[in-house]
């Protein structure tokens, strides 16, 4: 177990090996999170959600199955 301090752990708060466990693996999605929203955007694709998860594309309001 380290001895740094969780971020967002409460300052003086003596932390539980769950509570700090629980702390680390939600620092750790908030960094997955804030690199996948800086990633590159596509150039040119569609907007909002994944269409191909739908097994369509939609254009002006048109579904284009493949």
């Amino acid at each position: 177990m380290s001895d740094q301090i969780p971020p967002n752990a409460a300052p003086g708060k003596e932390l539980t090996p769950a509570a700090r466990r629980a702390l680390e693996e939600a620092a750790a999605r908030h960094a997955a999170d804030k690199a996948q929203a800086e990633r590159i955007a596509e150039l040119g694709g569609p907007k909002g959600l994944e269409p191909t998860r739908f097994g369509d594309w939609e254009r002006k309001g048109i579904a284009v199955d493949f």
